[in-house]
């Protein structure tokens, strides 16, 4: 780790030589990435005052040990290098938080297409996958997001029996990538005369939008393509032409519909991009059997056994299992506070 840390310290180095060259130059803070580029100077300076004053401790830490055998100053010493081990891990824990985030996290930064499925406990948990959707919309709206419908199929209560989206902003799969998982919900529902409280559950996954750079190459012979006419809210086209397409891979069994558009070629074009993203996901789970393993853990099994939280509305509660945090704040975490489930998350993973 230690020898990692100096290796990035080195290329951050670069970066802050080169950042002071150009604000040397006459008349740069006219520029329009001015500004951006001296947030970025703040902050690779910030990092490189943290590596310079975990390496003074370290020196002095040296220095101060050599006293231990002196029996004058020996308590003294000791005294000394207890302040300078907490300091030492203060700043040390600060690089680690800093470079691990950077390393393991590289598209932290990139946009994410959001799936929610209704899983066991049938109208309820169409039910409940709707307010889901709802939770995430309030909560893209409080980070400034924008949220786009891609494909959507309700039941006759007007719950979602599934939902697919594409979350468009900064940052956003920093902030939802662990929010893929199951999903359970414990509450009276509406139809439910004699007051029993019922576990359905919903199974959410997060997809990084990948650049097409980056993304693989399909053959066509491995694609079906279906058509169909659009359902739900869309205006005179809809149930009119045969918009809507399917895409189904056949090696491996992903299906993407896509009803957004008016036009078929655009409604494939999407969900084209949509399918390469998820086999893209699907490589990089078998590649990391921790994180993704494959997609039965992106999107869960869909039992009541099966969740990363727990939304009990009796208890106005919501638990997180994987960290065993909870809060009863679920009418304002529902209400797209979500930060209050997501920052714990964070700063768990990322002390690891």
């Amino acid at each position: 780790m230690n020898n990692f840390i100096k290796f990035n310290i080195l290329k951050i180095e670069k970066k802050i030589k080169k950042i002071n060259s150009l604000l040397k130059k006459k008349n740069f803070y006219k520029n329009k990435k001015y500004f951006f580029i001296i947030n970025k100077y703040k902050k690779l300076f910030k990092i490189k005052e943290y590596y310079n004053n975990w390496i003074k401790y370290l020196n002095e830490l040296n220095s101060v040990k050599s006293l231990l055998n002196d029996p004058e100053f020996s308590t003294l010493a000791k005294n000394e290098i207890y302040k300078l081990k907490l300091l030492i891990k203060y700043y040390y824990k600060k690089l680690k938080y800093f470079f691990n985030f950077s390393s393991k996290n590289k598209n932290d930064s990139l946009n994410v297409y959001l799936e929610i499925h209704a899983g066991t406990g049938g109208n309820e948990a169409s039910l409940f996958s709707y307010d889901l959707f709802k939770m995430y919309v309030k909560f893209s709206e409080l980070m400034k997001w924008k949220v786009k419908l891609i494909n959507i199929n309700t039941n006759s209560i007007n719950g979602y029996k599934e939902i697919l989206c594409h979350i468009i902003g900064k940052n956003v799969y920093k902030y939802l990538k662990f929010e893929s998982g199951g999903h359970r919900v414990q509450r009276i529902p509406y139809t439910e005369s004699q007051g029993r409280v019922h576990t359905s559950t919903c199974l959410v996954a997060v997809i990084p939008d990948i650049p097409n750079k980056n993304l693989p190459i399909i053959n066509n012979e491995d694609i079906k393509i279906d058509t169909f006419r659009s359902s739900g809210a869309g205006g005179q086209h809809v149930n009119t032409t045969d918009s809507a397409v399917r895409l189904t891979h056949i090696p491996t069994g992903i299906i993407v519909e896509c009803q957004q558009e008016r036009s078929q070629h655009k409604n494939k074009s999407k969900a084209l991009k949509i399918l390469k993203s998820r086999i893209y996901n699907l490589e990089i789970s078998k590649r990391n059997k921790k994180e993704y393993n494959n997609k039965k853990k992106l999107l869960g099994t869909g039992l009541r056994s099966d969740r990363n939280r727990t939304y009990n509305f009796i208890q106005n509660r919501v638990t997180d299992h994987r960290i065993n945090f909870t809060v009863y704040s679920l009418n304002e975490i529902i209400n797209g506070k979500l930060k209050l489930l997501i920052d714990p998350l964070l700063n768990y993973y990322n002390k690891k």
